[in-house]
């Protein structure tokens, strides 16, 4: 499985790739108000410095090249845009889903690159204080991507007439009953990875539902005509295969926790067995 779950991490950086190429081309139209994570406002430069801060952090995590550092830099990045400039429009319209789900999309993200961070090796030694800052900052980052999958949970249930509505004909079950289906799956994954009961399983599950998104759903709407020409569109799509990166880290996260704790019960049985053996 540990095969499968480290494609997350390239899944998460294609996505980020794609989020910078994005604003920069928005920047250069001077459509920067465009809707592409994450979210920054109608600022031309922001948008060449967002977009060419996600390309270096993506090509840098895809290539393995100081990637704990570059997935710290963009936790933060997305934290930064959370509290700077989308907090501020949630809590001016509190009702509106869309704002909402624009800014748990940021904050998600964060999560996932935050948890990036604690799955890699350390890269050099920094100072304490450097040091306690990083490590609060991954140990909140499941936290991050538990609440806004519940968010996701939540809004869903808001919004069910759109979910159904994008729900293909072809599918077999009824938009209804996916749409359900998917609010019930958010609630119970982002409860699971929060709790850590099941966690692993929820977040590879989780990853495998917005991967089947990104394939069935969003894949189709930017390769045809006029949508492909659409940023909204492709930012919809990557921020699906972000999150399907960012639950497979999230899975890849718990299972070297759990290979850890395993691997200090078996030396603490060691040890003990070890002590005894001269006593028998």
């Amino acid at each position: 499985m540990d095969t499968i779950l480290k494609q997350g991490r390239l899944l998460f950086a294609i996505a980020i790739v794609v989020f910078g190429i994005l604003n920069v081309i928005c920047a250069h139209f001077q459509q920067a108000s465009l809707q592409v994570i994450p979210w920054v406002p109608g600022n031309q430069f922001l948008a060449y410095f967002t977009g060419i801060a996600l390309l270096a952090a993506g090509l840098s995590i895809a290539a393995n090249f100081r990637a704990r550092l570059a997935a710290i830099l963009l936790g933060i990045l997305f934290l930064l845009c959370v509290l700077l400039f989308q907090i501020s429009r949630v809590a001016a319209s509190p009702l509106d889903v869309g704002i909402r789900t624009c800014a748990f999309e940021t904050l998600a993200m964060c999560g996932a690159a935050l948890t990036l961070a604690g799955t890699l090796p350390a890269e050099g030694r920094y100072s304490r204080g450097w040091e306690s800052v990083v490590n609060g900052l991954i140990l909140s980052g499941r936290f991050l991507f538990a609440i806004s999958a519940v968010v996701f949970g939540i809004d869903h249930f808001l919004v069910l007439g759109l979910i159904v509505s994008l729900v293909p004909h072809w599918i077999p079950g009824g938009g209804l009953f996916w749409a359900y289906f998917t609010a019930i799956a958010f609630i119970a994954a982002g409860v699971s990875i929060a709790t850590k009961w099941l966690a692993r399983w929820a977040s590879v599950l989780l990853g495998s539902m917005f991967l089947l998104w990104f394939l069935l759903l969003h894949a189709p709407r930017i390769v045809s005509f006029p949508r492909s020409h659409d940023p909204d569109e492709w930012s919809s799509a990557f921020i699906a295969l972000g999150l399907a990166g960012g639950s497979w880290i999230c899975a890849r996260y718990f299972l070297q926790r759990e290979t850890k704790k395993t691997s200090r019960e078996s030396e603490v049985a060691c040890a003990v067995k070890a002590q005894a053996a001269p006593n028998s």
